[in-house]
């Protein structure tokens, strides 16, 4: 049976509203499983699609443009939707909705550079580390071990030392896995002190704040065509706004390991994606270094087996 519990009701009719569902009860229990796991599936394809398409952007604005209109549009999405009342959050409420701004901004920084200068696929393989990691962490088992070194050799294939290496595109894809696992580590301690979605919104307004006159320079500096302007506000809506919405719909429906696990496919669409918009070709030791990844991702989330008797 689906447990259900009554959420603030202006927040769940403008959530509604947006998942075209009747307002006032939203269910947060396990139920609808293929509903969470169609909604997971599409979060994912919008999230790569929009990073693929805001990348399309980089040579008229750069990483820096394109991740300023990107928190410009997730502050003004959730803002508008969430409209949080920042004035009401006490000292220690604060901390955690600061720490989320610098990691949510640092984060859309990192990847969208990274994928400036090591492409789509492999910046958000080395991404996808964070999440590992945090699961890895978490758990003590010998498998856990394993998986760990396998995602090790996986990276190492991916970044082995060659004259024609980014180091720095490496390195800038590492940061946002750091910070992707700092999201998740944040998030968690957000959601045990502030409650409904004021933390996260919060959180996003800032980092458009912060990014404001740093885009603003950028954009005077290099005008950007409507095109361009276009597949950045694009980008900002897939890669920010659609995930919000979807994820929160879908973890009510499927437990949060299931939606860990499911984390997993995102190198994947994002190399296909990257094939498919971008033209990013990747050899064949790279799709089996991916393969490893995620393979040490689904295995380090299985559940344990137990002996009997």
């Amino acid at each position: 049976m689906t447990s259900t519990r009554q959420i603030d009701q202006p927040a769940a009719e403008r959530l509604a509203q947006v998942a075209g569902r009747p307002a006032g009860r939203i269910a947060l229990g396990t139920g609808g499983a293929g509903a969470g796991v169609a909604l997971m599936l599409s979060s994912a394809l919008a999230n790569q699609v929009g990073a693929a398409v805001g990348a399309l952007a980089f040579p008229a604005i750069g990483a820096v443009g394109v991740v300023a209109v990107r928190q410009w549009v997730a502050g003004i999405v959730l803002v508008g939707v969430v409209r949080p009342r920042p004035w009401r959050l006490t000292a220690a409420q604060w901390r955690p909705v600061l720490l989320l701004a610098v990691v949510f901004a640092t984060m859309n920084l990192s990847l969208y550079a990274a994928i400036e200068r090591i492409g789509l696929g492999l910046a958000v393989t080395l991404e996808f580390l964070g999440p590992l990691g945090v699961a890895l962490a978490a758990s003590r088992r010998r498998r856990d071990l394993v998986c760990a070194l396998v995602a090790l050799a996986g990276v190492v294939a991916l970044s082995r030392p060659q004259p024609t290496t980014d180091h720095a595109g490496i390195a800038l894809g590492l940061l946002a896995a750091a910070c992707w696992a700092g999201y998740i580590l944040v998030n968690r301690q957000l959601g045990a002190r502030v409650p409904g979605g004021t933390g996260p919104a919060t959180a996003a307004g800032l980092s458009a704040l912060v990014f404001l006159p740093i885009g603003i320079a950028v954009l005077v500096a290099h005008p950007p065509s409507l095109v361009t302007a276009g597949y950045a506000v694009t980008a900002g809506v897939l890669a920010s706004a659609v995930p919000l919405f979807v994820d929160l719909l879908a973890l009510r429906r499927v437990p949060a390991g299931a939606y860990g696990v499911f984390m997993s496919i995102h190198p994947v669409i994002a190399t296909v994606v990257g094939l498919v918009v971008l033209g990013q070709e990747q050899p064949w030791d790279a799709w089996l270094a991916i393969a490893a990844i995620v393979g040490a991702n689904v295995a380090g989330q299985l559940p344990a087996r137990h002996r009997a008797g």
